[in-house]
């Protein structure tokens, strides 16, 4: 019961901050979609924690990474006070929401594997371009967000051992394609 709240809470909040943001430009497309990804990747990943794991000790593991990558980038861009490419503010080294993003997918990866981590390193690594495109940070911003992000979760993040109650299939017949999800109670 709890579990099915909290994906409809979730899509609730997804949908309604996609629509608060009209996409005027591919610039803007690029933003926002990259500011909806860098909420939508560390929701997803705590809350595989509850999903897939039967103890506390994954929360605990992405709670750790991710507040030692907030907690790092946050002091680095107060003591390094780099101007953005866009000129807003001083405050451009490293990108937090490429950090964020790369610690959740690390998380991913590391926790459950390469299956669940590569689509969460190619949402992260579409965050850091986004950042790019919208004039936020440069290569060099996105990048050490990236391996603080990864780093921590590395750091605190140990691989899930037990055996998924999640499982996809992808089915051919005839003209159809299926895709299915299974998961065991």
């Amino acid at each position: 019961m709890v579990r099915g709240n909290f994906f409809i809470v979730f899509l609730f909040t997804f949908f309604c901050s996609w629509a608060q943001h009209p996409l005027t430009s591919s610039q803007k497309f690029h933003k926002t979609s990259g500011d909806v990804l860098v909420a939508v990747l560390p929701t997803l990943a705590l809350g595989s924690t509850f999903i897939w794991d039967d103890e506390s000790n994954g929360t605990l593991q992405f709670t750790k990474s991710f507040l030692a990558t907030s907690a790092s980038v946050y002091a680095l861009k107060l003591l390094i006070d780099k101007e953005r490419p866009s000129g807003e503010s001083l405050n451009s080294f490293p990108s937090g929401h490429t950090a964020i993003s790369f610690a959740s997918a690390a998380f991913f990866q590391k926790r459950y594997g390469w299956k669940v981590g590569v689509p969460a390193y190619v949402l992260a690594a579409y965050v850091g371009y986004s950042r790019i495109t919208s004039d936020k940070h440069d290569k060099w911003d996105v990048l050490a967000g990236a391996l603080i992000g990864t780093g921590f979760s590395y750091l605190f993040t140990k691989k899930y051992n037990k055996e998924s109650k999640v499982s996809f299939s992808l089915r051919t017949m005839d003209r159809y394609t299926t895709i299915g999800v299974t998961y065991r109670f």
